[in-house]
């Protein structure tokens, strides 16, 4: 026999032949994020845009504020081209980090692109779990909203006005639907102390107000360094603000910077107190706004409006709370 047929022979009994001393791998599942902001993403890939006609985004609006009852033959079909897209969000919300990877030293040019999505998805869960409700699925419904109230923190978390107030919007259409629920007593007692739970676990307003001015009055300032880096700082404001910068305009400078800082500081300070004392406070604080420099001036937001926000939270919070037996 040849010495290569012996080699083939050899080769052919290795295969069939099972090795017991060989180890048996081992499968391992590789490892899974825990930044809940990465499966958000993926979900907003999944979504499906929905219809551009007025009288369907009305539709879409006003049932998700609780303003029109549920109609399955309209929506349904919306939501049923959605459904993984929510599903993914539901999974989402059960990790323990949320990290949007927010560019912070962009400062005004950082990009808020996750922004509009996570209003259109929120808008969808909140009516996915109306939808479910409709169905007398209760627990479903409730596990739905409360992964709802979950989501509008998590894009609130780490960003600046813009992301509260997109989260606000969130949370205070979950809101409503809960204390619908509970006022037309469609929860039994476990559902009604599952939200309670979740509901009196969340700070008073919501959010945290005052991280929210804090981040804003930290881009101003990223915004100050680009603009003393121009070649134009009237260019570099133009295409801040969208019109002409003011005759003879200068950036800030430090007097200027001094002045935004302490009005951001009083500000924040104030989004710690109650509604109603926090607002008699910024009331005085806005004022000071009109002689702040005309950078300042234009990008300062309106102080007394956040905390009406804020105040708005406060109440539907409040209003969830009594319907749910909780005060």
């Amino acid at each position: 026999m040849s010495r290569d047929i012996l080699k083939i022979l050899i080769l052919a009994i290795l295969i069939a032949v099972p090795a017991p001393a060989r180890a048996q791998a081992k499968s391992v599942q590789p490892p899974e994020t825990r930044n809940a902001a990465l499966r958000y993403w993926l979900a907003f890939a999944d979504m499906q845009d929905p219809p551009a006609d007025k009288p369907t985004q009305d539709l879409l609006e006003k049932t998700a504020a609780g303003d029109a009852p549920w109609d399955d033959s309209k929506l349904g079909p919306i939501l049923d081209q959605n459904e993984t897209a929510i599903l993914a969000m539901h999974r989402a919300t059960k990790l323990p980090e949320c990290d949007w990877g927010l560019e912070y030293g962009r400062g005004p040019r950082a990009s808020i692109a996750y922004v509009p999505r996570s209003r259109v998805l929120a808008r969808l869960n909140t009516l996915y779990g109306m939808r479910l409700m409709a169905k007398g699925e209760s627990q479903a419904a409730v596990d739905t909203w409360l992964d709802g109230i979950q989501f509008s923190q998590q894009v609130a978390h780490g960003g600046t006005l813009i992301f509260q107030l997109v989260g606000k919007m969130a949370m205070l259409s979950n809101f409503r639907a809960l204390t619908s629920a509970a006022e037309s007593h469609q929860l039994n007692d476990q559902e009604k102390t599952q939200a309670l739970a979740a509901v009196r676990a969340l700070p008073a307003g919501g959010f945290d107000w005052a991280q929210a001015l804090a981040h804003e009055e930290a881009t101003l300032e990223v915004g100050i360094q680009q603009m003393a880096q121009a070649e134009n700082p009237s260019a570099y404001y133009k295409e801040m603000m969208g019109h002409d910068a003011p005759t003879n305009f200068t950036a800030p400078v430090a007097k200027d910077i001094a002045e935004c800082r302490a009005l951001f500081s009083d500000a924040e300070a104030a989004m710690h107190l109650p509604t109603a004392q926090a607002r008699e406070r910024l009331l005085a604080i806005q004022a000071r706004v009109s002689t702040l420099h005309p950078y300042f001036r234009e990008t300062t937001p309106t102080l007394t409006k956040v905390n009406d926000a804020r105040a708005e939270v406060e109440a539907s919070r409040q209003k969830l709370l009594a319907a749910l037996g909780g005060n």
